[in-house]
């Protein structure tokens, strides 16, 4: 028997070496190779080898305006995307499970955006955001204006404001289906068992559905905190559209300039190792709040 178990256990080794090798190249090594480029001074097109500068880079970050300006850009748009892309998918995902009918088809109607690669979805937006476009006109219809400009790429706030509705827009579905799936996990008879103890609807999702799927809950949390945290390309193609850059010069964007526009790869790599620190921490720190268990039914 052992003969076997170890077997099993090399040929399911042998079939992950594949995803191993993998993840080492391009994601492993990246990492290493920025961490070590934080300690060093490189010029993105000289042919000097890199100098090793100690922690000059960080010190540098944490004395810089621009990179505390993108702290502050990326916690605005993470802290007014994250509470409704997780509320309102956890909505819509109860939406589409109550419903007896159509429960496909809303399932793709929510997650169509998510197809959409996020330059496409950003352009789409570039174009409702117009002063002539969709989203002046629909303000002005509610609102009771009339030809008022909104200046949803001019004003600071507009705009911050812009960029959550292009996020939200894109992924809320995404994450909606995962719910519907951690939802779906939930045995029928559970649900059955509250009824017949004269349990409502709303009662049975807040005391029966919501606590059993707490682990999905925290997966749908973990992914939108780092979905949000190192946002690029809506932000990017605004600011190329015309859009001011201090509002939503978000760290993932302040890295791309600082390594390709200002070609210091040392304080882009620096940037990029703080970053990842703040997805851990914060991500390590929602698991440790939530304290996520296996569930039993």
């Amino acid at each position: 028997m052992r003969g076997v178990e170890r077997k099993k256990a090399l040929w399911g080794f042998i079939f992950t070496v594949p995803a191993i090798v993998f993840f080492a190249i391009f994601n492993l090594y990246p990492i290493l190779y920025a961490i070590w480029m934080s300690f060093h001074r490189k010029d993105l097109l000289s042919l000097k080898p890199p100098r090793f500068v100690g922690l000059a880079n960080y010190v540098y970050l944490f004395t810089s305006e621009s990179f505390w300006n993108s702290l502050k850009a990326t916690f605005i748009f993470a802290a007014g995307t994250f509470v409704p892309m997780v509320v309102l998918s956890l909505a819509f995902a109860a939406l589409i499970v109550s419903r007896k009918r159509l429960q496909r088809f809303l399932q793709m109607v929510y997650y169509s955006p998510a197809v959409l690669s996020s330059v496409v979805a950003a352009s789409i937006w570039l174009l409702m955001f117009d002063p002539r476009g969709l989203a002046n006109q629909f303000l002005n219809f509610l609102l009771n204006t009339k030809g008022v400009d909104y200046r949803w790429l001019a004003n600071e706030n507009m705009l911050r404001l812009a960029t959550i509705i292009v996020y939200f827009w894109k992924y809320v579905g995404y994450f909606t289906i995962i719910f519907v799936a951690g939802m779906a996990s939930v045995p029928r008879s559970v649900h059955e068992a509250a009824t017949i103890d004269g349990a409502t609807k709303w009662q049975d999702f807040w005391y029966i559905t919501l606590p059993l799927i707490k682990p999905t809950t925290l997966l749908v949390c973990v992914m939108t905190t780092i979905q949000c945290l190192r946002t690029f390309s809506t932000q990017y193609l605004f600011v190329q559209g015309g859009a001011p850059l201090k509002p939503i010069d978000v760290v993932a964007l302040s890295i791309y300039n600082t390594a390709i526009r200002d070609h210091r790869i040392d304080r882009a790599s620096a940037m990029s190792v703080l970053l990842l620190l703040i997805i851990m921490s914060l991500s390590y720190l929602q698991m440790k709040i939530s304290k996520s268990e296996e569930v039993s039914y």
